[in-house]
């Protein structure tokens, strides 16, 4: 049997020779997705936009009863995109449930850049707040970004975060974080995992599992989300 090598021609069943371009490749990975709101179109243009960034199973919700149910009856997906104004409840309420019952990868994609609404998802839990005003290539961002396992704020609800107010009993002192605090922080805002954080400071994964260890100490929070969100009130990390 033939091998085909990697650039070389490939011919079709009717004995046309196809361009390695032309030949279709499986998708290397796929992902589920539950999304949340209320209007029927801006879910479809989502859940069109989900599918072509390889999301192979989109769940649609149009409340909080809906998006519970979805939610019990399937378990967790990779990631849940929700509004924040439902017509049955809140959607931070609703981040808070889902944070609770083991989803890690929560975006807000909202009308409001209000400043307390903001804050409010990043500490009800959220990783993204998008608005619904972004580009298609931001929104895009702001889900790899997630789905990498970082945080994303929205360019023009990013500097909002700055006003932040403080977790109670804790210091919240960012600027009391080491360089290389600081260093592995940003690196985790931009996604990356211990190991890949590791390779790019030359640290083992134990270590850099130390640092994170002292950072949730300083910042009163050991969830990466969190302290991320705090750092980057505080202006620390962009």
């Amino acid at each position: 049997m033939a091998v085909v090598g990697q650039g070389a021609p490939v011919r079709s069943s009717t004995g046309a020779v196809l361009s390695p371009t032309m030949v279709p490749h499986p998708r290397e990975e796929l992902f589920s997705v539950l999304v949340v709101d209320d209007h029927p179109l801006l879910r479809e243009a989502i859940a069109a936009r989900l599918r072509s960034m390889g999301a192979g199973t989109v769940h649609e919700a149009a409340s909080v009863a809906e998006a519970r149910a979805r939610a019990q009856a399937n378990g967790p997906c990779d990631l849940a995109i929700l509004d924040l104004s439902l017509p049955d409840g809140s959607g931070l309420d609703l981040v808070t449930e889902l944070r609770a019952m083991g989803w890690t990868r929560l975006v807000v994609l909202a009308s409001s850049d209000d400043p307390y609404a903001v804050r409010s998802a990043f500490q009800a839990g959220a990783q993204a707040y998008l608005l619904k005003s972004a580009s298609p290539s931001v929104v895009t961002d702001g889900v790899k970004r997630v789905l990498d396992g970082g945080v994303y704020a929205d360019p023009t609800v990013a500097p909002l975060l700055a006003t932040g107010t403080r977790v109670a009993g804790t210091d919240n002192t960012p600027r009391e974080l080491s360089a290389r605090e600081v260093e592995v922080l940003q690196l985790v805002a931009d996604g990356q995992s211990n190991k890949e954080i590791g390779e790019a400071l030359n640290l083992s994964a134990l270590t850099v599992k130390s640092h994170l260890s002292r950072i949730g100490r300083k910042l009163g929070t050991g969830d990466r989300a969190q302290m991320v969100a705090l750092a980057m009130r505080a202006g620390v990390i962009r």
